[in-house]
């Protein structure tokens, strides 16, 4: 299929990717083209967040296959249809495409969004740096510390893939370059859980947030309150003012069955009214064990409400919303946890995009199954 990419071998990547910061200078990068790439001329875009999806003459598993799509391939997203769910899935949403239709949850919306890169960094209580979101399907990055720390790095490069950032993923920049070409490249990294792994990647695939973006809505309202409610088949949060509700949307919550079909009650999320008592614009998040476990950096827009992390945070890594799948977080989509974020208590402040409170905590998330 037209979409497939090219990967790296695991050679070439070694060669590329694990370089010093002083051969970082020397080397001729030619980044536009390489870092980031021309996507199809569509308003919206779908990434496959699996391994590998077919593509269907009709929106059913059962239809005869037209092709076969690799991960991080992009198709144009034509529009979202109801069709039939596969065994043992709950959603029935696919995508249509300009050669057939793909599942839905196996499709990241996403858009590209070029960005104008900026030469100088705006200074903050830490230096200079800025927040920044990644606005098109992916984007390559290249490691500057020389061995990788951060168990989800060091599975790409075992498996012989390549290291990138996703379409609403928000790290932290702290340095521009140029390279011979006159490229602009950022200093990438994560101010809160990181590893330690820092990186360089094409300024053109990240916008700067604006502190706007951080501001409350409706904060003079005293009376807010989350309720989410996990049953498997409704798989809804909404957010009240008092009796009124303000917002909802569908979410994931904890999983209730691993692949074998056993239930795991320590994915399970967790039922009962818990206090918001951190927020984080960005933070790495990994748990869990080998073969079972986590790893993701760059996880935007997270409100934590246990004690334990579990939290309410964007998701890039896929979109079955509706359906119970998470290590017991709430899983939203981005412009959803966005809302959720400026909506709750405490406010969190652009710089340092990070603040956590004492008892008796912010907004109450109230989280029910019926």
């Amino acid at each position: 299929m037209k979409w497939a990419e090219t990967r790296l071998s695991r050679r070439n990547f070694l060669k590329l990717g694990l370089f010093g910061l002083g051969s970082l200078a020397m080397r001729p990068w030619k980044v536009w083209g390489d870092l980031v790439r021309e996507w199809p001329d569509a308003e919206r875009l779908g990434r496959v967040c699996v391994g590998k999806v077919n593509v269907r003459k009709k929106p059913s598993v059962e239809a005869d296959s037209v092709g076969e799509l690799y991960e991080d391939a992009v198709v144009i997203w034509l529009r979202e249809v109801i069709g039939e769910a596969p065994l043992g899935r709950q959603s029935r949403r696919w995508v249509e495409t300009p050669d057939g239709f793909v599942y839905a949850p196996s499709l990241q919306p996403v858009k590209y969004q070029p960005n104008q890169p900026l030469t100088e960094l705006p200074v903050t209580s830490i230096g200079r740096g800025m927040w920044v979101e990644v606005t098109i399907p992916h984007t390559q990055i290249f490691l500057e510390n020389r061995s990788p720390a951060s168990p989800w790095l060091k599975y790409t490069i075992e498996y012989n893939t390549v290291p990138r950032l996703y379409y609403s993923q928000i790290l932290w920049v702290d340095d521009v370059r140029a390279n011979s070409q006159g490229q602009i490249l950022y200093r990438v990294n994560e101010r809160f859980g990181s590893y330690g792994d820092v990186f360089w990647a094409a300024a053109e695939a990240f916008r700067p947030l604006k502190p706007e973006e951080l501001e409350p809505i409706h904060p003079e309202v005293e009376n807010k309150r989350i309720v989410v409610d996990v049953t498997p088949t409704r798989q809804i949060l909404t957010c009240y003012e008092g009796r009124s509700e303000v917002y909802a949307c569908l979410i994931s919550s904890g999983a209730i069955w691993n692949a074998a079909g056993e239930v795991v009650e320590a994915w399970r999320t967790p039922i009962g009214a818990h206090p918001i008592w951190r927020k984080s614009v960005s933070i790495h998040m990994s748990g869990g064990q080998t073969g079972t476990g986590y790893d993701l950096p760059g996880v935007a827009w997270t409100t934590l409400f246990t004690g334990e992390g579990v939290a309410i945070h964007s998701t890039f890594w896929h979109n079955d919303f509706g359906t119970p799948r998470s290590r017991g977080c709430i899983n939203c989509a981005p412009e959803d946890a966005h809302f959720i974020f400026r909506w709750t208590l405490p406010v969190v402040p652009y710089d340092p995009g990070d603040i956590q409170v004492g008892m008796p905590g912010g907004t109450i998330v109230d989280v029910i199954e019926k």
